[in-house]
């Protein structure tokens, strides 16, 4: 059923980079001279002329051809019938002209009724090419008169896929292509970058299934985990979370397992390796204490950004010095509220703890900093690492349980997501602490969920301040956390926030992402800096300590004046401006 784009790909002798529009990698230029080729005409790279080119020349292979062959959208089960969602005539063709049609059908195509196949009709477009409905949709039901319909069903791993408790959910995706449309790693390197057949979020979770373990080693670390695709799949496939299970399932060198567990476990070692690290640093540190230049292997950590130090005192350290210390009321009925800092705050912005536990006392609570806490065991997880991460949930629900406090408030949405989400998920075979992470999880709160609720500032005393807003990846689209942001900031400047294009498209963090893979994480940076700079104000609010450095870094790289601040300091900023004005 060539169309247009299979035969481009056919004769580039390439795989297809997208599920829906194959050859969406190739220009006018390439195709011109592809089709020059192949006719041995020369054809000008004019879109209509190429098009009007393909229809000539395959038109005569559809007339002449004895054999079609077809895939199906649909294979419905009460009545045999197969469907084709097409937007060129050419399965129309290939189904009605040739003697013999042979339709290959992969067994995730199998519906039992009408009922799903109109479902199917009716997403496929939308999600696929923006479309009500495609231009043909075409139901076959057995052969005409005198000609033969063969139906080849194709397993290569779906039945073993079928039969995965876990990862079947896979097999109901639609091969819409909507997963690699928004991803913002497709959009920089392809689908044959970012694939092996199938590409995007529901390629990296086919590939291990249909075509071995192997190919999906190559692919699996480039979901930087902002789960745009989640939020478009119209299966509602939990990709991020299959995509995370896979690594789990493919992560190899068992020797690692033990040193990276014993880092995260022990927060003194762990402490002692980044004091270490901050004395290694101060060669490279400029004046003002950032980072710019890192020699020979590290040096792609800071091309077109500068990285923040690792500070000289970690707040851990600093929270016993009475000046940040924050003292229990005597005040009854007081709400208690414990404060996890995460651990690229405490050692990198313990300002932004500071500045925390100082909006939360002005919020009218007794606030809590446990120095026991330990890494939210994110880093394992992402890295496949599920026994480690799952240590790390038993460990800080047992310390964060200890104080009864009434919240939990954490300021990096990445941890707000372990506590909150993963941790009940990693104890759910262990019914104890299974219950006791459910408890923690209800108590979990982002800081500006509570601030949203919590903060007053007298109109008169409202800053006046243009800010835009950034939406981390895991704190709108992880946590649901869209709107109380936004209300913080109108309650601290007076005016609605500034929206840049693109507000909740993912920075290119993506925790070590930004270190594994800094040519990626750097042209998905450049993106959102473009964003933050066309909106012409001179203060970026962001909610994720991971989203300041690197926001933050690649505007000094360009040379902007824009600051970058959480929303914390800037609650803090306000309260201390209204101090201010009262004395």
């Amino acid at each position: 059923e060539t169309d247009l784009g299979e035969w481009i790909i056919q004769l580039a002798g390439e795989r297809p980079s997208h599920m829906v529009m194959p050859a969406i990698h190739k220009n006018r230029e390439e195709v011109a001279a592809l089709f020059s080729r192949e006719t041995g005409q020369p054809c000008p790279p004019d879109i209509p002329s190429l098009v009007e080119t393909a229809r000539i020349t395959l038109r005569d292979a559809f007339l002449t051809a004895r054999v079609g062959i077809t895939g199906a959208n649909m294979a419905i089960a009460e009545n045999g019938v197969i469907g084709l969602l097409t937007n060129e005539g050419n399965a129309r063709l290939v189904t009605t002209l040739p003697e013999t049609n042979i339709a290959l059908i992969g067994l995730e195509k199998i519906v039992p009724t009408l009922t799903e196949a109109l479902d199917i009709i009716t997403m496929l477009p939308k999600n696929a090419t923006g479309q009500m409905i495609t231009s043909y949709v075409s139901l076959i039901k057995g052969p005409s008169p005198g000609k033969e319909l063969h139906l080849v069903l194709l397993d290569n791993g779906r039945r073993e896929l079928a039969r995965d408790p876990r990862f079947s959910a896979a097999l109901t995706c639609i091969k819409c292509g909507a997963c690699a449309n928004v991803c913002p790693v497709y959009e920089i390197v392809g689908g044959h970058v970012f694939g092996h057949i199938y590409m995007g979020g529901i390629g990296l979770v086919l590939t291990p299934f249909f075509h071995g373990d192997e190919n999906a080693r190559a692919i699996i670390g480039l979901c930087i985990g902002c789960r745009r695709c989640n939020e478009v799949c119209a299966a509602k496939i939990d990709l991020e979370g299959l995509i995370l299970d896979l690594r789990e399932r493919a992560a190899k060198l068992p020797a690692q397992k033990p040193l990276i567990g014993v880092f995260m476990k022990n927060r003194t070692l762990f402490h002692s390796a980044l004091r270490a690290a901050y004395f290694a640093q101060k060669p490279f540190q400029g004046k003002d204490g950032r980072i710019r230049h890192l020699p020979l292997a590290l040096s792609g950590d800071t091309a077109g950004r500068s990285l923040p130090p690792i500070a000289e005192q970690p707040f851990h350290n600093l929270v016993e010095n009475p000046a940040v210390k924050q003292e229990r009321s005597s005040k009854k009925n007081r709400q208690k509220v414990l404060f996890f800092s995460g651990c690229l705050a405490d050692f990198v912005f313990p300002e932004i703890c500071r500045d925390t536990m100082e909006s939360l006392s002005m919020f009218g609570f007794d606030v809590i900093f446990p120095k026991e806490q330990l890494c939210c065991g994110i880093p394992a997880r992402y890295s496949g690492e599920m026994e480690i991460a799952r240590d790390m949930a038993r460990l800080n629900t047992e310390i964060l349980l200890r104080e009864q406090a009434d919240f939990v408030v954490t300021i990096c949405p990445t941890c707000t997501i372990s506590l909150k989400h993963d941790f009940p998920k990693l104890l759910a075979e262990e019914p104890s602490y299974y219950q006791k992470s459910a408890e923690l999880a209800a108590k979990v709160f982002n800081f500006t969920e509570l601030a949203a609720r919590n903060i007053k500032i007298p109109r008169d005393k409202m800053s006046g301040m243009a800010v835009t807003y950034h939406d981390a990846c895991h704190l709108k689209r992880g946590c649901g956390v869209y709107t109380e942001p936004r209300m913080v900031m109108k309650i601290i400047t007076g005016q609605p926030v500034v929206e840049m294009e693109g507000n909740d498209s993912c920075c290119g963090f993506g925790g070590s992402y930004a270190f594994k893979h800094q040519e990626i994480s750097g042209e998905i940076l450049k993106k959102k800096l473009y964003a933050v700079v066309a909106t012409a104000v001179g203060t970026v609010a962001v909610d994720c300590p991971g989203c300041k450095m690197q926001i933050e870094g690649g505007l000094e790289g360009i040379g902007s004046q824009v600051k970058v601040k959480h929303s914390a300091s800037l609650v803090a900023e306000s309260f201390r401006s209204l101090c201010e004005v009262k004395e």
